[in-house]
């Protein structure tokens, strides 16, 4: 069963789905500042319950949370309206998910932690604007502290680049990086070092 769009007010409406509470608030709070009707919610059940009588135009899930994950609740929000843009979020550990959500129905997917730009941009499909965003961010944030981010960090973030630009395509990306499409899987499934 297909439900239109109905929001209550003029405002466009857009649901958080995150169970790490501080991020969703925070993200929530964003939001209803850019002018978005916002419900945020800490996990699929609760989001599920909430869109039997609202279905936001956007949203934006967490691929994993304590129950149904992200990507079996991207499934379930499209069933009950094929038009819901939805955005993933993933840690590193998890962007084969990501990248099957995408072919799911998902408008696009980010790693965490998101800020608000990217997400708008990634609503857009446009991950070259989600990163130049993110590009600067940790660009200024590596200016405030001084460091240098690791040889490791910028060949994970060069990967997810390629990847990116790839629409998802591991034995593309693969491709284009020189890799064999097994090394690249094992090497999306490592978290990246840190800083």
């Amino acid at each position: 069963m297909t439900n239109d769009h109905v929001p209550s007010s003029e405002q466009p409406t857009m649901l958080i789905v995150d169970d790490d509470r501080p991020f969703r608030e925070a993200l929530a709070a964003a939001f209803t500042r850019r002018g978005y009707e916002v419900r945020a919610v800490a996990n699929a059940d609760d989001a599920l319950a909430l869109c039997a009588e609202w279905v936001p135009e956007r949203a934006v899930l967490d691929v994993r949370m304590p129950g149904l994950s992200g990507l079996e609740l991207l499934r379930a929000l499209k069933r009950i309206d094929p038009n819901t843009e939805i955005v993933l979020l993933t840690g590193y550990g998890s962007i084969p998910s990501a990248v099957e959500a995408v072919r799911a129905g998902a408008t696009n997917y980010l790693t965490k932690p998101a800020e608000p730009d990217e997400i708008e941009a990634a609503f857009r499909s446009d991950l070259r604007e989600a990163r130049e965003v993110r590009d600067a961010r940790e660009t200024r944030t590596d200016a405030v502290s001084g460091e240098t981010p690791s040889l490791d960090r910028a060949n994970w973030e060069h990967i997810q680049r390629v990847l990116a630009d790839c629409g998802g395509n591991i034995s593309e990306a693969a491709r284009r990086l020189g890799l064999h499409r097994r090394t690249l899987q094992r090497k999306l499934q490592k978290m990246p070092a840190k800083r």
